[in-house]
């Protein structure tokens, strides 16, 4: 069955689901830290970037992913990222990740950071073959508990592993046809959004 996703800013609605994904994928065994309020404070951010990808099939979980970034002065931080389990090995995550380092490009900014649980050989790895490298550990970073390995890309050498060129098609999978926003036209809105509230 063809997969015709959408990625899109969330919306207000989302707050719920995108926090109960992280609860049930990322947080699992950490006290619960990205509530619905939080998340909804990131999507009203104008430095945070909430994206989620939307199977509009209409029989699927309605946010099959999202991703949470934000920007600072140098450097663009991407909080979480997670794939509902039923669409996991698809090709979202790196989709999402490809469409956040065109954000941070076409914003200016060329240094993408993100930090992993130390226990998560599958996050690290996915991670190192979109080009991450690894740059350090963080003792306790999770709630006090667990350690996090930071990781780090250059986002001015376009040809390094992970790049964000066009997504591609893997395993036969079809991408789909959705309207997606493009990281470009993000960007633009959201400096004329800006613009029109000083």
């Amino acid at each position: 069955m063809p997969i015709t996703l959408e990625i899109a800013s969330a919306a207000n609605a989302d707050a719920q689901i995108i926090a109960e994904m992280s609860r049930r994928l990322v947080e699992v065994g950490l006290p619960w830290t990205w509530t619905p309020a939080r998340v909804a404070r990131h999507i009203h951010h104008p430095e945070s970037m909430v994206i989620t990808a939307r199977c509009i099939s209409g029989t699927e979980p309605a946010v099959a992913a999202f991703a949470i970034m934000h920007f600072g002065d140098d450097i663009a931080h991407l909080n979480l990222l997670a794939v509902d389990s039923r669409w996991q090995r698809r090709g979202l995550g790196r989709r999402l990740v490809q469409w956040l380092e065109q954000s941070a490009i076409t914003a200016g900014t060329f240094t993408l950071c993100l930090e992993v649980r130390a226990r998560n050989p599958v996050a690290l790895l996915f991670y190192r073959e979109l080009g991450f490298d690894e740059a350090g550990r963080v003792p306790r970073y999770y709630s006090g508990r667990e350690d996090a390995i930071r990781l780090t890309k250059d986002l001015r050498h376009p040809l390094s592993p992970g790049c964000p060129a066009a997504p591609r098609a893997e395993d036969g999978e079809d991408r789909g046809t959705g309207p997606t926003l493009s990281a470009a036209e993000w960007v633009a809105t959201h400096i004329k959004k800006q613009e029109s509230q000083d």
